[in-house]
């Protein structure tokens, strides 16, 4: 679990609102699993005292800036500017082009966002 942890604050957390860059598709996706997680367990505990709702609320809050960051990095990994972000808001379809933007290795060598992510 500690990877997951480290890629949560490392990768992301550290970078709260870094949108130059790059970040490669491990470190995204433990991000992402981390964060579900802690949202998962933030929603069922709120529905046993509502103080756990309110946390559920102030850190879906708090994690939007570095998720899009997180995005737009990952977007630089492939070699796509971070403004094709923006196609997740087509309905049904922008999202699954998100996803397999997301799952695409990253350039090898260098690109124009800079030298290939450390991990």
């Amino acid at each position: 679990m500690e990877p997951f942890i480290a890629a949560w604050k490392d990768a992301v957390m550290k970078n709260y609102a870094n949108f130059a860059g790059r970040l490669s598709v491990g470190g995204y996706w433990r991000y992402f699993a981390v964060s579900i997680a802690i949202s998962i367990v933030l929603y069922i505990l709120g529905a046993a005292a509502s103080i756990f709702f309110i946390l559920y609320f102030l850190y879906a809050l708090a994690t939007i800036v570095p998720a899009i960051a997180a995005g737009i990095r990952r977007l630089h990994d492939i070699g796509k500017p971070g403004v094709n972000i923006l196609i997740g808001l087509i309905p049904f379809v922008g999202f699954i082009i998100l996803i397999v933007w997301f799952v695409k290795a990253g350039d090898a060598g260098d690109n124009a966002y800079g030298p290939p992510p450390v991990a």
